[in-house]
């Protein structure tokens, strides 16, 4: 495992929230930590150009990789990559996040990649998120704004990854609202009957998005869970490290 691939059931269920707490928290840990958002839209006009997650997840991973293979692309219309990219004239080479994704990923214990909406949003003709996944042989971690309809919505993504044979490590119930229905108390219970999926966590609605963001994730998070059998050769990563600096 060099990565996780960071997918979710729609757009606006806290992905980026997710990805840079978790970026913090393994950074914390003395993993060295890339990340990428391959592709931002709504990032303002060419002149302007403003990916405010892909800047939140470089601070966060205390990165200094170049913006431009952090986020090789960037747009302004807040739109499907694909529908954003061709109004800039523009199409989308998945080559060239892959290209970046590797750079990173050498340099790295592990890389979270953010996607953008969910599995099956067009990045160019034929090519989705899905797809991107796929070509950059990672698990993905879902996130899912724990809310009435979550169910649904959990399930046909996990459809998506089988039929793309995508390895999932799991899911989290992110809770986006502060005011949580009926549904987002028993999302968990119902989820477990119903996939093998284990679910890493359940993170709680925080009042101020970047409030302790770190300790929400650390104690959000099963990390045994998380990391498998990929764990241990982390952290002997991280010690032999450091005994080499000290």
């Amino acid at each position: 495992m060099s990565g996780f691939f960071i997918t979710g059931t729609d757009t606006g269920v806290g992905k980026t929230f997710f990805t840079k707490g978790l970026a913090s928290a393994l950074r914390q840990r003395g993993m060295r930590v890339g990340v990428m958002k391959p592709v931002e839209t709504g990032c303002g006009p060419p002149e302007k150009r403003h990916p405010a997650d892909a800047l939140t997840l470089a601070t966060a991973a205390g990165n200094d990789f170049d913006l431009a293979c952090i986020c090789p692309y960037q747009f302004e219309a807040p739109l499907a990559p694909e529908v954003a990219a061709h109004l800039e004239g523009q199409e989308i080479d998945s080559q060239i996040i892959v290209s970046a994704y590797q750079t990173i990923s050498s340099q790295c214990d592990i890389t979270l990649v953010e996607g953008a909406g969910g599995l099956m949003v067009p990045i160019s003709h034929s090519y989705t998120m899905a797809d991107l996944a796929s070509d950059l042989q990672t698990p993905l971690l879902l996130v899912i704004n724990s809310k009435l309809g979550a169910v649904n919505h959990t399930l046909l993504t996990l459809e998506t990854a089988a039929s793309h044979n995508l390895e999932v490590r799991g899911y989290v119930l992110n809770q986006v609202s502060p005011e949580a229905d009926l549904a987002s108390g028993t999302n968990a219970e119902l989820l477990s009957r119903h996939t093998d999926i284990p679910c890493l966590g359940a993170i709680p609605w925080s009042p101020v998005p970047d409030h302790d963001q770190t300790e929400i994730i650390n104690n959000a998070i099963d990390w045994n869970m998380l990391l498998g059998s990929e764990r241990q050769d982390l952290l002997d990563r991280f010690a032999n490290r450091r005994g080499h600096t000290t």
